[in-house]
């Protein structure tokens, strides 16, 4: 086959990479398959499944028939992913560690290797395309065909150099279809169930592995009343819309009914910083959940440049919501503003605001500033 390339594949012990290996293989690839190793703190732990993943990687190199190495981006991990993780977290802020490994990992450390090795192209199990647009030139990156598991906004900070080198397979299928395939070629991970969890976490529970790293500084929790309802154990533990693990229950008013709204659930709406409380509201819908604006920074623009202004284009300032309409001002290098004109639930500093035109990412930024009462 003429187009024929040498292709290095991230494997990671999953379904997604190991039908994304198979396939380029199939197409006539020459495919070399990379075990990453980003972690290694307490590898022996119940929770660090790094081990189990490379013998599973390695069982699919075998099925497939491609050779497999296994490299050690621990140390890159902690330096830029993890430590600006805990920076975001001390800060207040609600940061996503993927969006993170994707831009500074899998998409640095790991493509510069691959390059090492004399590939020229690398391949993930992401849920994205990537084409390079005829009348432009320039590469684009999509939404992945099976909307339950796009990716997309994962993989915004992606820049021309990064998407000129990187091949999505399984973004042209649908997830039921990528079990198909390793079931019918007979993959031994065909059915191991989907990774969830935060990329170096796993399955751990959230709190006792912060609590390893940051501070505790206990303080009040009010209500949008200024009602005492209890004490939170420090504000990096909490990220805004949390509904569970605040240790509150109702509040109950002198001759209210009883099974009055006053038992109604509380989320977190506020973090206020410089005087360490945790503002609750009751309520899904209550007002101060809900966004009209917001000011991003850390900007990233797949094209290389911030998209035209006064046109609607599709937001997520969450992975797993549908698009909503938004129009984008005050575009530059350094940040940009959202305006929303439908209400946006829990938009949280840290989370990454993303864009896209229809099926294309355009890119995005990390939310820096919220202001519910910017455009009512």
């Amino acid at each position: 086959m003429s187009n024929k390339q040498r292709v290095v594949v991230g494997l990671s012990g999953g379904v997604d990479s190991a039908v994304t290996a198979y396939l380029l293989k199939k197409q006539g690839h020459e495919v070399v398959g990379i075990f990453m190793k980003n972690w290694e703190d307490d590898d022996d732990s119940e929770y660090c499944s790094s081990n189990i993943d490379f013998v599973d990687a390695a069982a699919v190199a075998d099925v497939i028939g491609i050779e497999i190495e296994h490299v050690n981006f621990a140390a890159d991990y902690k330096d830029r992913v993890f430590a600006e993780f805990l920076r975001e977290y001390q800060a207040g802020r609600t940061p996503n560690p993927d969006v993170l490994c994707n831009a500074e990992i899998k998409f640095k450390a790991f493509l510069d290797h691959a390059m090492r090795l004399g590939a020229e192209k690398i391949a993930t199990g992401h849920y994205a395309r990537v084409r390079q647009n005829p009348s432009t030139q320039l590469f684009e990156l999509l939404k992945g065909l099976d909307n339950s598991k796009d990716q997309s906004y994962f993989l915004h900070r992606l820049n021309q150099a990064q998407l000129s080198k990187a091949m999505f397979p399984v973004g042209e299928l649908h997830k039921t279809e990528v079990r198909r395939i390793a079931e019918e070629i007979g993959l031994p991970n065909a059915r191991k169930k989907d990774s969830t969890g935060i990329c170096f976490i796993g399955e751990r529970p959230f709190r006792d592995f912060l609590n390893r790293y940051i501070s505790k500084e206990p303080g009040l929790i009010l209500d949008d009343r200024n009602r005492k309802l209890g004490k939170h154990v420090g504000l990096s533990f909490y990220t805004l819309g949390q509904r569970s693990g605040l240790g509150i229950g109702g509040v109950k008013e002198k001759g209210a009914a009883r099974g009055a709204g006053d038992h109604a659930p509380w989320f977190v709406a506020r973090k206020e910083m410089d005087k360490n409380i945790l503002r609750v509201v009751q309520g899904h819908d209550h007002p101060l959940l809900q966004s009209h604006a917001l000011l991003a920074d850390q900007v990233s623009w797949v094209a290389g440049h911030a998209p035209a202004e006064g046109k609607a284009y599709g937001s997520k300032t969450r992975y797993r919501q549908p698009d909503s309409p938004a129009l984008i001002s005050q575009a530059t290098d350094a940040g940009f503003r959202l305006d929303f004109p439908e209400a946006q639930w829990a938009v949280t500093p840290g989370q990454s605001a993303v864009l896209y035109d229809g099926d294309v990412c355009l890119g995005g930024g990390i939310i820096a500033q919220v202001d519910p009462a910017a455009a009512r």
